[in-house]
């Protein structure tokens, strides 16, 4: 309706103007009256109100007009306006019927010029006669098609962006659930060895008779204790996806065997520096894997985008644990356009556990900082057994 409005109010503008164009003299004298020539300005001015909601429309009360005009006159404001009739009718109508106009314009400024050759006998009045029915009909044409492609272009970015902005979403979804998947393996082997441990402890304790006292709670207490830590290990595990049909690993990986994969990039060709402070110690299962997988994902992205040259540092402090890797990047690399995946992946782990991660650029290098605190971990409160 807002377009509706402007359009009128232009019409109104140009209709006006139109009108004092007429009885200003501005138009070709043939013994008409003037104000007949205000029929044809008011037919070109009803094409301006329609432009938007009806071009098909506006093109044929534009032709009506235009056609009295130059019987009458013509006058110079309906022809100026009747530019407006044709283009609002390639630009907001049909394809087709753009395409049409355009094949049409080009043969009607030809014989504009033969009719000029015919009447005048010139070749000044056909130069003036060619080129004002080219600036009339074939520039409001040429121009409309021109905006219309370039319309459509941005429709296609656009479009295209949008199309790129969900692969990067269905990317970052498929990042989380993969890792998340791994994470899933990697738990269940936890929980499997810690229920394992029950079952043996637990049928030892059952097959023997003659075990004293002090022995079966000790027994009991190793399996309250298993019992304990793996039903923390298995809030850890609920909610992460798990793909079936995949080969579980039984492997446990640890903080502690960071020394590992500092050995194994330094024979991929990577100088890495290993930095430990602190005591090293025991850490719940769960967030042990998650400093192990942070620092293998991040000494993978320095062998792929890094100058072969690293930092890690594994600080123990009193209640939490800080994991850093540095290493140098060229400047046309500073952004690890390729390690997306990889750094949505630490992020996940991290959080799963209770901790946070940041990654992002330094002086002339790329830092990774992951933080674990141990009372922030997922766990289980032991509870007290049945006497």
């Amino acid at each position: 309706m807002g377009g509706m409005k402007r359009d009128s109010l232009m019409a109104v503008g140009v209709f006006c103007v139109g009108l004092l164009m007429i009885f200003g003299g501005a138009h070709a004298s043939r013994g008409y009256p003037d104000y007949m020539l205000v029929g044809p300005l008011l037919l070109v001015s009803v094409g301006v109100v329609i432009r938007r909601r009806a071009p098909v429309g506006a093109l044929v009360v534009g032709l009506v007009g235009i056609a009295g005009d130059l019987v009458l006159g013509p006058s110079t404001g309906t022809v100026l306006i009747f530019t407006d009739n044709l283009y609002s009718a390639a630009l907001y109508g049909p394809r087709r019927l753009a395409r049409w106009m355009l094949w049409i314009a080009a043969p009607v400024v030809v014989v504009s010029g033969v009719v000029a050759l015919v009447l005048n006998q010139g070749w000044i009045s056909i130069l003036l006669w060619t080129v004002q029915a080219g600036l009339v009909i074939l520039t409001p044409i040429t121009t409309a098609v021109i905006v219309r492609q370039h319309w459509d272009q941005v429709h296609l970015e656009r479009e295209r962006a949008e199309q790129m902005a969900r692969l990067a979403e269905l990317d970052r979804r498929a990042a989380v659930v993969a890792e998340r998947s791994r994470m899933a393996r990697e738990l269940h082997d936890m929980i499997a060895n810690h229920f394992s441990a029950i079952a043996i402890q637990s049928t030892a304790v059952l097959s023997r008779n003659d075990l004293e006292t002090p022995v079966v709670r000790r027994v009991l207490e190793s399996i309250r204790e298993n019992s304990v830590e793996g039903m923390s290990e298995m809030r850890t595990m609920i909610g992460l996806l798990r793909q079936d049909n995949d080969e579980v690993e039984a492997v446990r990986h640890r903080l502690a065997d960071a020394n590992q994969l500092v050995e194994r990039s330094r024979q991929a060709g990577v100088r890495v520096e290993l930095r430990i402070s602190g005591v090293p110690r025991d850490l719940p299962a769960a967030m042990d894997l998650a400093g192990y997988r942070i620092v293998q994902e991040a000494l993978t992205n320095v062998l792929k985008h890094g100058e072969a040259k690293g930092l890690v540092s594994i600080d123990y402090e009193d209640d939490r644990i800080v994991v850093v890797i540095e290493n140098p990047v060229a400047e046309r690399t500073a952004v690890l356009p390729g390690a997306q995946s990889g750094l949505i992946g630490m992020k996940e782990r991290a959080s799963l556990v209770g901790g946070t991660l940041e990654a992002g650029p330094f002086d002339g290098g790329w830092r990774v900082r992951a933080e674990f605190s141990q009372s922030a971990a997922p766990k289980i409160p032991a509870r007290k057994m049945d006497s």
